[in-house]
């Protein structure tokens, strides 16, 4: 063997040598890689747009597999979980599904009833209720500042459900556009009760929700005030008025 063949022969293993050390370095980088990202979990992608409050079926979504780390803490995880539930809100395709995006089962007593209402986002609970939370229902009677009422509806009712802000346009007494953010909140309520609910929703000037301490729903609390006149507040009455 001459020289020349001597080279070609050395340059021939030391190329298969480094194909084979090549090949247990990629095996390690994927081996590690692996180590990292493992173990996996099955979460769930909506397959099309998914419709506010339509009902969510095993066919508009499709399984799946992300590392367990990577996955959002209220990814939903569980098909049976969601499938059968409404949207809370418009869902496009691509988007994985959280337990956050559907509204909660009714959890109803038999002697409850529930009722929707949209509150004014920065008065009426400025994000401090939450679902489970109980609060008291007020509602605002009377245009005019000196002659109007403030009630207690109800107390001690359990919030439901609670969406994210929406903005709704309303006409003005002026005939002006005006643009408002609400909040979406579902309440159980007695049947009675919602019945006074749904009237100052469509006629009270304004009905606001007043949050509670943990533990005031299960507290006597008859001895509170539940009405409150502009009289009682003694405003100064305009000019030429009684």
């Amino acid at each position: 063997m001459n020289p020349r063949q001597r080279r070609g022969v050395l340059i021939m293993l030391l190329a298969a040598l480094a194909a084979v050390v090549l090949f247990f370095v990629a095996v390690s980088y994927v081996s590690s890689v692996n180590a990292k990202i493992a173990p996996t979990t099955t979460v769930y992608r909506a397959v099309k747009d998914i419709p506010a409050y339509s009902v969510i079926k095993e066919g508009s979504l499709e399984p799946v597999e992300v590392p367990e780390k990577w996955a959002a803490d209220a990814a939903a995880t569980d098909l049976q979980s969601v499938v059968g539930r409404r949207a809370a809100f418009n869902v496009s395709s691509g988007t994985y599904l959280g337990d956050d995006m559907v509204l909660p089962a009714s959890a109803l007593n038999e002697d409850e009833r529930e009722i929707a209402l949209t509150v004014d986002a920065k008065t009426g609970i400025a994000g401090r209720i939450r679902t489970g939370d109980f609060v008291d229902v007020y509602a605002i009677f009377g245009e005019d500042a000196n002659d109007g009422s403030s009630k207690v509806l109800v107390r001690n009712v359990r919030v439901v459900s609670v969406r994210g802000a929406e903005t709704r346009t309303e006409t003005t007494s002026r005939d002006e556009l005006q643009e408002q953010q609400v909040v979406p909140v579902t309440l159980a309520l007695r049947p009675a009760d919602a019945l006074a609910v749904t009237y100052a929703d469509a006629f009270a000037q304004t009905v606001r929700l007043v949050g509670l301490p943990p533990g005031s729903n299960s507290k006597n609390r008859d001895g509170e005030r539940d009405q409150l006149d502009a009289r009682d507040l003694d405003l100064p009455r305009p000019a030429g008025g009684e």
